[in-house]
């Protein structure tokens, strides 16, 4: 359910619409086209776009009471492929598995549950899926080389049709490493953009980029390594002072549209903002 709400012109003027955003040197140029704001507790924590364009929208309290009984307390940034919602859980901090959910068109929910890894962290920052509905990439927060990668739960024939146990298959390195990321989604078969909450300045020139990753080939249930840069500094504007947080990341295919979330400081922190941009030539 989108849960959007509209802001009065006044506090837009006083939060600084911003004109637009350059890329790095040689890629294409994201413009910022567009803000809306979104209830951080239903709809803070990532958002996905439907095939006609609205938006599903996760927050904590979209987490099913079922679930939450299980253990599971953290509901990351979403994706939907094919149709199929996909969202990315986890437990508390002695958490041995994370587990994908995956609703149906119909409305059935599936839980795929994947046991750690040796090394691996607890968290579930997000779930997306390749293009071609056959792989899904997850990650973990802190400072991290890798993506992971996992068939898809439902679409890929490798997965158990009605829920179950979950193998990684494979994982995509990085060339640099990157730290807290939030939320990623697939542009093309071979390009990612990441959503990153690094304030430190130390990894990336910007604060809380966009990073883009670059693949050598279409996701394939081979490793590869994947090229990353960061295209800009994602927007921290708000009435109120104090810390930001990025969040989920969303590229709807059909209109080209891409969105990114940053929840402001303070009090103003009930409402997310939700920032639109396009892709010029």
């Amino acid at each position: 359910m989108m849960r959007q709400f509209l802001v009065p012109v006044s506090l837009l003027a006083a939060l600084g619409l911003g004109a637009g955003t350059a890329s790095a040197a040689g890629d294409p140029q994201w413009a910022e086209s567009g803000t809306a704001y979104t209830d951080t507790l239903g709809g803070g924590q990532g958002l996905a776009a439907r095939a006609d364009g609205s938006l599903l929208y996760r927050g904590m309290t979209d987490i099913p009471l079922d679930l939450r009984i299980k253990g599971w307390n953290h509901v990351g940034d979403p994706d939907i492929a094919r149709g199929h919602v996909f969202d990315a859980y986890q437990g508390p901090d002695t958490a041995t598995s994370k587990m994908f959910a995956v609703t149906t068109p119909a409305g059935k929910r599936y839980e795929y549950v994947h046991q750690l890894n040796p090394g691996e962290k607890l968290n579930n920052s997000f779930a997306t899926v390749s293009p071609d509905g056959q792989w899904l990439v997850s990650g973990e927060w802190g400072d991290q080389r890798r993506l992971q990668v996992f068939p898809a739960p439902l679409l890929n024939p490798a997965t158990p049709p009605t829920g179950g146990d979950l193998k990684e298959a494979w994982q995509i390195s990085l060339d640099k490493p990157v730290r807290d990321i939030q939320g990623c989604d697939f542009v093309t078969d071979t390009r990612l953009v990441c959503a990153s909450n690094d304030v430190s300045g130390t990894l990336f020139p910007e604060i809380r980029p966009l990073l883009q990753v670059d693949l050598p080939r279409k996701v394939d249930g081979q490793p590869m390594t994947g090229a990353v840069k960061s295209l800009f500094a994602l927007p921290q504007r708000s009435v109120c002072t104090g810390t930001f947080e990025t969040e989920g990341v969303d590229y709807d295919v059909n209109s080209g549209t891409l969105r990114a979330q940053m929840i402001p400081p303070g009090v103003c922190a009930v409402a997310t903002a939700v920032y639109a941009y396009k892709q010029g030539t």
